[in-house]
């Protein structure tokens, strides 16, 4: 698959989210729709959905009234990269999300990170919000040992 230059998403938040869940970048099915976990592979919306007790929402609209209704903002570290295909491991050439623009308009307690690669780009370029950050298993379809405990124990806790 050949490298090229990408663009991710916009942050899904508003002043009452609580709990940020941080992804590394969007992969080629998400950039194809144009909207977080697009690869139906992916166990993102089942999993937060599935906590929660409900059913995927089928379009891009009921994702973000499903995670601003349950207090989640949703945004990845990287905000634009160069990247062969939807491998985390290809990526260079970052461009950072800002961060603090969204920690300092909500009351985020939490920073969920999905995967190590999430989690090793928040402690590396954003240090002073490593306390607040939780790194839970990749839902990617690429995780085998992919395990929905992690998620369960930090989503119920953190937003009760």
């Amino acid at each position: 698959m050949k490298r090229g230059h990408a663009e991710g998403f916009p942050p899904v938040f508003d002043g009452e989210s609580r709990i940020l869940i941080l992804g590394s970048f969007p992969s080629v099915k998400s950039r194809e729709i144009s909207f977080y976990y697009g690869n139906p592979q992916n166990r993102f919306w089942t999993t937060v959905c599935g906590i929660f007790g409900c059913e995927v929402p089928r379009d891009v609209e009921g994702k973000k009234k499903f995670l601003l209704g349950h207090r989640i903002a949703l945004w990845d570290v990287v905000a634009s990269c160069d990247i062969e295909g939807s491998s985390d491991a290809s990526i260079q050439n970052i461009v950072l999300s800002d961060l603090p623009r969204v920690l300092h308009a909500a009351p985020i307690g939490t920073i969920l990170c999905n995967g190590s690669k999430a989690y090793s780009l928040l402690t590396e370029h954003f240090p002073q919000y490593a306390p607040m950050a939780v790194r839970l298993p990749s839902t990617s379809p690429a995780n085998p040992r992919f395990s929905v405990q992690p998620w369960q124990n930090s989503l119920s806790e953190k937003n009760s």
